[in-house]
């Protein structure tokens, strides 16, 4: 797999033209055609997922059961990325999709930021996928979008999620309390970021541990 970390133009259409590449993953916006590979991974891990989101809306129709729900929510996040408010990526691991590193929540103006959520499929965690795709999100919104500054928010007692941040070294920043609605409870978030200028004194060391 190529690491030379292609990047496409973040306006493309939603015919999926960004790709984006580490050591070992591939990422792109996932389609209706991804709808088989997702719905197997989610709902085999929906025990290890479900306690670290949101509550699912019972009066809305779910995507991992629903191909039409599933196909719903690529034209949202189609929709997203053509109004540069969000970029959602599914991860890929030898052609198979594995997970999905996403850039939430952007604002312009005078904050230029943006949040960034992860998940993978537990029967590939552990082997670092997760924080390559991060490293390579973050490549992406630094050098295409000309972001200032992303965070991630971490339940604390999620450890496999506070791994990821261990190994890429963002900064902790503190505890947000009470500060998002996870599986039906406002739960208390560790709060780590990078800026534009911690990205320009470790581009090369992020890049060549993660990307090429």
């Amino acid at each position: 797999m190529s690491g030379s970390g292609a990047f496409g133009h973040p306006s493309m259409p939603s015919t999926g033209g960004i790709r984006l590449y580490g050591k070992r993953v591939m990422m792109r916006p996932l389609a209706p055609a991804d709808f088989p590979q997702w719905s197997e991974v989610r709902l085999r891990n929906e025990s290890w997922l479900l306690p670290w989101e949101p509550l699912r809306s019972s009066r809305v129709a779910d995507p991992t059961r629903s191909r039409d729900a599933f196909s719903s929510r690529c034209a949202a996040r189609d929709r997203e990325r053509q109004a540069g408010t969000a970029y959602g990526f599914g991860v890929f691991v030898d052609n198979a999709f594995a997970g999905e590193v996403n850039v939430n929540n952007i604002i312009r103006g005078a904050l230029q930021s943006g949040t960034i959520g992860y998940w993978i499929d537990r029967a590939r965690a552990g082997h670092g996928y997760i924080a390559e795709g991060v490293a390579v999100v973050t490549r992406f919104a630094f050098e295409e979008l000309h972001l200032h500054r992303l965070e991630i928010c971490i339940v604390p007692r999620n450890t496999n999620s506070r791994r990821v941040m261990e190994k890429l070294q963002f900064r902790e920043e503190g505890v947000a309390l009470r500060y998002l609605e996870i599986n039906g409870a406002w739960e208390d978030h560790m709060r780590f970021a990078i800026t534009a200028e911690e990205w320009a004194r470790r581009r090369q060391e992020l890049t060549e541990t993660w990307i090429s």
